[in-house]
């Protein structure tokens, strides 16, 4: 499992079109909640004749918020980029230049065999000459996965290639809504994807593949004002912690805060997880009750599980109340 904080940080990840004219006042000001990141998109939310004018806009945005980080001291949030090819890599950090210092990494939409080598040249290529880490987050999300024949061969031989600069890697995403679209399917704000059986099939194989090495984030959801919308998200989230993820794609404010309370730990998980890591090398058991005497805690089966919630529980907090 990945043993660092800054895997398990991302959290809400908020995305915006990279041409949005109000996103660098709005992390200025702290219109938002505190606990997000950002993702600005350069890919499928911005029209083909509109690519030169979106860079140029996320460029003047980036430098409007790194001026005001610099001589204000403002809370920022990790800010990505997701593009459309690899050679925007290159491009953005030579443009950006110092104002990469508050850019944390890239998104790779359509993660597959066919640009997975020069996307990672490029990943590699730029931490070359930077004096700062940049991450990438590779999206998997083209029809290739699909193929039940030739699905497993596909996910390990990009986990393959992933591992030269798996440090690099902040997180696996999933792009639920694009692989739904490959069979015509989607759900209401009473259903969660993870009932989808196709889809969390995919999901599963992804989890199996690169969940003991790496951080994977959660589907989008893409309701924020319909009648059940809070709860069919809360509802998600429970679904998306037991399959594995952490965090979530985020298409509206008003999700950030469900989000975060979602994917806050139990109290009593917490607790649990502080006594298995703290477990008295003195003792004769390597097992005992749970700290409300409700399970069994065994140190060999339950470490893993133990430092991964004390992670989640440095980025989303502790539930005081158990539900």
């Amino acid at each position: 499992m990945k043993n660092n904080l800054i895997y398990y940080s991302v959290g809400a990840l908020l995305y915006c079109p990279a041409n949005s004219d109000s996103i660098a006042n709005s992390i200025i000001n702290g219109k938002f909640s505190s606990n997000f990141s950002l993702a600005l998109c350069l890919e499928d939310t911005i029209p083909d004749n509109c690519v030169l004018e979106a860079e140029q806009k996320l460029i003047q945005s980036i430098s409007n918020i790194y001026e005001k980080y610099t001589s204000d001291g403002i809370h920022i949030p990790k800010i990505f980029i997701r593009v459309r090819n690899y050679t925007q890599i290159y491009e953005l950090c030579d443009s950006l230049k110092d104002c990469m210092d508050i850019v944390t990494g890239f998104i790779i939409p359509k993660f597959c065999l066919e640009n997975a080598d020069k996307y990672i040249d490029a990943i590699f290529n730029v931490n070359q000459k930077s004096n700062k880490k940049i991450y990438m987050m590779p999206i998997y999300e083209s029809v290739a996965i699909v193929n039940l024949q030739t699905r497993y061969d596909i996910l390990y031989e990009l986990k393959y290639k992933l591992d030269r600069i798996e440090e690099l890697v902040l997180n696996i995403r999933v792009g639920g809504n694009d692989l739904c679209h490959i069979f015509g399917f989607r759900r209401h704000d009473d259903e969660s994807i993870h009932d989808i059986k196709p889809i969390s099939s995919i999901f599963s194989d992804i989890v199996t593949v690169y969940g003991t090495d790496y951080v994977i984030s959660a589907p989008v959801w893409e309701y924020y004002d319909s009648s059940n919308w809070e709860k069919g998200l809360l509802d998600e989230i429970k679904g998306d912690i037991l399959c594995g993820f952490v965090g979530k794609t985020v298409i509206h404010p008003k999700q950030i805060e469900v989000i975060n309370e979602g994917f806050k730990v139990h109290k009593k998980d917490f607790e649990d997880a502080k006594a298995i890591l703290n477990w008295n090398e003195n003792s004769k058991l390597l097992v005992s009750g749970s700290t409300k005497s409700e399970r069994m805690n065994e140190y060999n089966t339950h470490h893993i599980w133990a430092k991964r919630v004390m992670f989640m529980a440095e980025t989303f907090g502790v539930k005081e109340l158990v539900d």
